[in-house]
Parts: structure tokens; C-alpha cells; sequence
């Protein structure tokens, strides 16, 4: 049993304490923006003049899953493979998970104009081959108000919950809001993806039920009325961008605060100037042992004291620049 597998158990019974918040790293941009997600090659005095190459990427990865305080790995699934074949995960109490599925609004490399419109399902994983190496995986999905694109997308969704059934594999739902304009006013937008993931998920029993949900942050009204809504349902946040350190700290407390019990952040560790610094301040924010404002202070000091010149002074650093965060 790895350590997800014991905290999702916990917080399903309703023995949930803040040590159980679940932290995971998704490494899996490669199905989306591909060669640019691997960050770019840091140097000390934070200058770059490329991006990682894979195998360098995927050391990255090795040092985070070594570092043993993320609860879930996400990567594709021909990285999960590489990763197995290394040894990556002999002996850790880390979760890892593939993602299961690479919907057009993902489909973002230099040029592409395809996320511009109303996504369309799409899987390039399968199941029954990546069960060799996982039974979690994560499936995405987005919602725009169009009723073709909508009907499309939850036909796509129901056949790959059967495809899960069929081979043993759990799953967690993304849902991401609208990636084109739906015609519904910026206040009520936060409350249709809601009313959206509630109904897809209301014809489904529970063993066919996602093990819990990532979603965007919409502000502390959307997420407390989605968790208190159905307390059996699991939230967790997505990351969005990179932001400021001050952005990813205070995304974990105030989406805790709120209700989520997951954070699943990409670019805030992946751009970081010290992924593993910033993962280990991540998980004292969310057990509560430091503030955000804290955190943004002792990341300083550890990128200081490992001669990592930051992106961004302290003071700026410690703005918090992404609206929905500013309440």
C-alpha cells in the first residue's frame, strides 16, 4: 500500500487530519505542450539557453519520487515505463499514475491553434498495457456549454469508465473550465463546471466513481459548495500556472481551508528554481506548519543556501498575482 492508497482510505472514512492532504507532482505535460514541459535547464544565476532533454527531465522526476514526500506521481505513460524499467519505484511510497487520456485542449505546441476550440475526446494510453505498471490513472475532461462537444465528450467518458472496469484501473476526474467563450457570464462560470461534474458523475455507482476530482480553483464559494454538496466526493485543485512562489503556497492552504483535499501541481514545481525545495515548503503549508508567507520566506533561504540565484526578489516573490487568490 503506498501512502495515497492509506490517505485516500483515511479521508473517505472521515478521519481526515491535515497530514493527509494528498500532494501530487504531474509530470505530464509531454502529452500536451510536449517538448516545453520539461522546463528549461536552469543554471545557477537563473539564465537557460534550453529546454531539458527528456532523460533529463526524467531525472528530475527520479529526484522528486527519491525525495519521498509527494503522494502521487503523474507522467505519461511511456515515461511511467521508462521510470518502472529504472528501478524509480522499488521500494517508494509513491503513488504513480498515467495520464489516461489527451483531450484536444491539451493539444497546445508552438503554432497549434487546436485548443481554440471546443475540445474533443481523445486517449492515446491504454489501459490494459499500462496496467502493467499502474491501476491509477488520470482522465480529463472540459466542459464549454456546446451541446455537440459536451455530448461527444461524456459518450468518450462512459466508454473509457467501462474500459477502466474492464481492466481493473482507478481513476481521477479532471475537469477544467470552459476552454472557449460558453456565453455564460464570469460569476455563474465557476457553477455550471460544478452542476456539469455533479450530473456526469450522478448515473454512475460508486465503483465506477472517480477516486476524487481536480479541478480548478474557482474561489472558496464554487469549492465549498461542491464539497459540501457531496461530502463523498474528493476534491482536489489543479495548479494552473507557474505564479509566484506566494501563488503556489497560498493556493494549497486556501484550497485546504476550503475543502480540497488534494493539490495537483505541474508547472509550480516543474518551473521552480528548486523543484524539491519547493515541494518540501508545499507539504508544510499543507500540514500547517508554516503560513504561506512563511514558506515564501524559508524557500528564499534555501535557494540562497543551495547558491540558487531566484527568479524573483523576495518582496516580489511574496505578491500574490493570480485574482481568484485575492479575497
Amino acid at each position: 500500500m503506498t501512502r495515497f492508497d492509506a490517505k485516500i482510505a483515511k479521508i473517505r472514512a472521515g478521519n481526515y487530519k491535515r497530514t493527509d492532504f494528498i500532494i501530487a507532482d504531474a509530470k505530464d505535460g509531454d502529452m500536451g505542450p510536449s517538448i516545453l514541459s520539461c522546463g528549461p535547464k536552469l543554471e545557477k544565476d537563473c539564465s537557460y539557453t534550453r529546454y531539458r532533454t527528456r532523460a533529463e527531465f526524467l531525472d528530475q522526476v527520479k529526484a522528486v519520487i527519491t525525495q519521498d514526500i509527494v503522494d502521487i506521481m503523474l507522467t505519461s505513460a511511456s515515461n511511467l515505463e521508462l521510470l518502472t524499467e529504472s528501478g524509480a519505484y522499488a521500494g517508494s511510497n509513491v503513488k504513480p499514475a498515467i495520464r489516461a487520456n489527451d483531450a484536444t485542449d491539451i493539444w497546445v505546441g508552438r503554432g497549434a491553434t487546436y485548443a481554440s476550440q471546443p475540445s474533443r475526446p481523445y486517449r492515446t494510453a491504454s489501459l490494459s498495457v499500462s496496467r502493467r505498471h499502474t491501476d491509477l490513472g488520470l482522465y480529463s475532461i472540459t466542459f464549454n456549454n456546446d451541446l455537440d462537444a459536451d455530448y461527444n465528450s461524456l459518450l468518450a467518458f462512459m466508454d473509457f469508465v467501462e474500459d477502466a472496469h474492464d481492466n481493473g484501473f482507478n481513476y481521477f476526474l479532471e475537469v477544467f473550465n470552459p476552454n472557449v467563450d460558453t456565453g455564460i457570464s464570469p460569476d455563474l462560470q465557476p457553477h455550471f463546471v460544478n452542476d456539469c461534474i455533479c450530473r456526469a458523475l450522478a448515473g454512475l455507482t460508486r465503483a465506477q466513481r472517480p477516486q476524487f476530482l481536480k479541478i480548478p480553483f474557482n474561489g472558496p464559494k464554487a469549492l465549498e459548495e461542491l464539497t459540501t454538496y457531496d461530502p463523498s466526493l474528493i476534491v482536489g485543485v489543479l495548479g494552473g500556472g507557474a505564479g509566484t512562489a506566494r501563488d503556489t503556497f497560498e493556493l494549497i492552504h486556501q484550497a485546504e481551508k476550503y475543502g480540497a483535499r488534494v493539490a495537483l501541481f505541474g508547472r509550480k514545481i516543474n518551473l521552480a528554481e528548486d523543484p524539491l525545495a519547493m515541494v518540501k515548503f508545499m507539504r508544510a503549508v499543507a500540514d500547517g506548519d508554516l503560513r504561506p508567507e512563511e514558506a515564501v520566506r524559508a524557500y528564499h533561504g534555501a535557494l540562497q543556501a543551495g547558491g540558487q540565484k531566484p527568479m524573483r526578489t523576495l518582496s516580489n516573490d511574496m505578491i500574490i498575482t493570480e485574482k481568484v487568490l485575492m479575497n
